[in-house]
């Protein structure tokens, strides 16, 4: 394009911009909302408003606040005075997630961000696209599937304990599990379910692509007020003209984000053309393949060949759902891990127990069953717990798509001294889903609510959380989501981290590191750091052999 005309276009950008400024002023200071009535902290700027100390890698305590001192429906202010919902009450998510998800669509920020970076899969589809997605992808997700993974699973891991002892041997103190993990959670979402095999396991650095996705969370969750603009530039020019865009801002961040977007659709595109000539080529040449054609890519690209044209899912919907599955799974699922290694090791005794039944329920054999493994009490009840409290994802964002009546489960005191049972929510309405404020709810799951307790899940649950009806697809949490946008793939998750713990824990002992703080970032997905300055992303652990692989 002539330089001339990106001039203009900039300026267009910039007139834009300041346009929807001065009318978000208008609207959000000058004309009065329903909201304006509900608890909530006070802005801290009259440009950002609350949105710097709720999103950063320490924005912990500022998301506890509102737990603590707002409650289960609150108001924040973000850019321009905007007035933004946050929510964890049980009823009013069920309206969110369940009866009227159709009204409570993703933000546009969250869409364009997901097409720009990892095409156009689940995350960045809507409406009758993504429902037509999901019908299609929801029979590789079933029971059956995953006792098909099982052995895959099984064999990956044995993998990861050997790494594990070569490094032992080798005398190292202190070994990085986050990097174990993230490796792990690659090769498994690479077997499962793209029949494709990422990394061999057997050298202790990461390969680039591990390396590439591993850095993503880190170097995006700081883009994050920038990001609030998405919606204005993705509306100018061709993708390409977009990418040069990018490219012009003179931000490292910017550029690196674009190099990982650009590993990953090349592997994506990579695997693609070697699964469809395995499919060409006959059914010898499938079965010879990683995932022996059962894996969930050779399924849908089988799927394919025998559908009609209107059912036929375009090639930048296949790619885009390979660059999902491939970030989402191995990020969600490592984190989730590596964080439940960490539990594990300041706590022994639940180590320890965990063990033991691990070690019965093997009973000499190789492998736990599939049926087995997914019933072992002691082994759900932690892994439960883990996930309720530590959610790799803190919140999510919705945004109204008409105006909508949002009912209450208990009332709360507004502002004026009333009492409010139900929220009238004007069209284009933002609301943060408080995920982790779900989970942690004191008036659902009792005082201790905050506390690392799997005998919780041990004992019947009590009424106050049979009784909040949480609409989330898993255990009565919101960590997995709810509705039809549940999280299509975590009983997949579920079984990777059942099958990790139980090799793992019958192998080794995990310990915290001598001398050095562990901080948990709060991000797009959590991440943890050495302290709380370091920006790489890593969990050093003591390891120590418990009895030869």
């Amino acid at each position: 394009m002539p330089f001339m005309a990106l001039s203009l276009l900039l300026q267009l950008s910039v007139l834009g911009g300041v346009l929807w400024a001065l009318r978000s002023v208008y609207i959000h200071f000058i004309v009065r909302s329903p909201l304006d009535n509900l608890p909530g902290p006070p802005s801290k700027s009259w440009l950002l408003g609350s949105l710097p100390q709720l999103f950063n890698r320490y924005a912990w305590d500022s998301h506890k606040e509102i737990f603590h001192k707002y409650g289960a429906v609150s108001v924040v202010r973000g850019m321009f005075g905007q007035r933004m919902l946050y929510v964890f009450d049980p009823k009013a998510l069920h309206n969110i997630i369940v009866k009227d998800q159709y009204i409570y669509e993703e933000t546009p920020v969250f869409l364009n961000f997901n097409r720009l970076f990892f095409g156009n899969g689940l995350l960045a589809s809507l409406g009758e696209q993504h429902r037509r997605q999901r019908k299609i992808l929801n029979p590789v997700f079933n029971i059956n599937h995953m006792r098909y993974m099982t052995p895959i699973f099984y064999r990956i891991t044995h993998k990861l304990r050997d790494a594990i002892a070569k490094q032992v041997d080798e005398g190292n103190e202190e070994i990085d599990m986050l990097n174990w993990m993230t490796r792990t959670a690659l090769e498994l979402v690479g077997q499962g379910g793209l029949g494709w095999s990422f990394d061999s396991l057997e050298k202790p650095e990461l390969n680039t692509l591990a390396e590439y996705l591993k850095a993503f969370v880190p170097t995006v969750s700081p883009l994050f007020l920038l990001m609030r603009f998405m919606p204005f530039f993705v509306r100018f020019g061709s993708p390409s003209l977009r990418r040069r865009l990018l490219e012009m801002i003179p931000l490292k961040r910017i550029r690196d984000c674009i190099e990982i977007s650009d590993v990953l659709d090349r592997t994506s595109h990579e695997i693609l053309r070697a699964k469809r000539a395995a499919l060409e080529a006959g059914d010898q040449a499938v079965s010879a393949q990683i995932g022996e054609g059962k894996d969930i890519m050779s399924i849908l690209l089988r799927a394919q060949m025998s559908a009609t044209e209107e059912e036929k899912m375009p090639d930048d919907e296949l790619l885009g759902h390979m660059s999902t599955f491939v970030f989402a799974a191995m990020e969600t699922t490592s984190g989730a891990l590596a964080h439940l290694l960490h539990l594990l090791s300041e706590h022994q005794d639940i180590q320890d127990k965990l063990r033991q039944e691990i070690t019965t329920a093997r009973d000499g054999r190789d492998n736990i069953p599939y049926d087995e493994l997914v019933s072992l009490p002691y082994m759900e009840a932690v892994c439960r717990e883990s996930l309720r409290v530590h959610s790799p994802l803190a919140t999510i964002n919705r945004t109204t798509t008409q105006d909508i009546v949002m009912p209450l489960s208990s009332p709360i005191r507004g502002r004026d001294g009333s009492m409010i049972t139900e929220v009238p929510l004007p069209k284009g309405t933002d609301v943060m889903v408080g995920l982790l404020g779900s989970n942690v709810n004191p008036a659902v799951w009792g005082e201790d609510a905050e506390v690392f307790n799997p005998e919780r899940f041990l004992s019947p649950l009590p009424d106050s959380v049979t009784d909040a009806h949480v609409p989330g697809v898993y255990s009565n949490l919101m960590t997995f989501l709810g509705g039809g946008r549940a999280c299509i793939g975590f009983k997949f998750s579920q079984l990777e981290m059942k099958v990790v713990l139980s090799v793992l824990l019958e192998n080794y002992r995990f310990e915290l590191p001598k001398n050095k703080e562990i901080y948990w970032n709060f991000g797009g997905v959590q991440y943890p750091t050495v302290g709380r300055v370091d920006d790489k992303s890593q969990l050093p652990l003591r390891v120590s052999l418990l009895k030869s692989g």
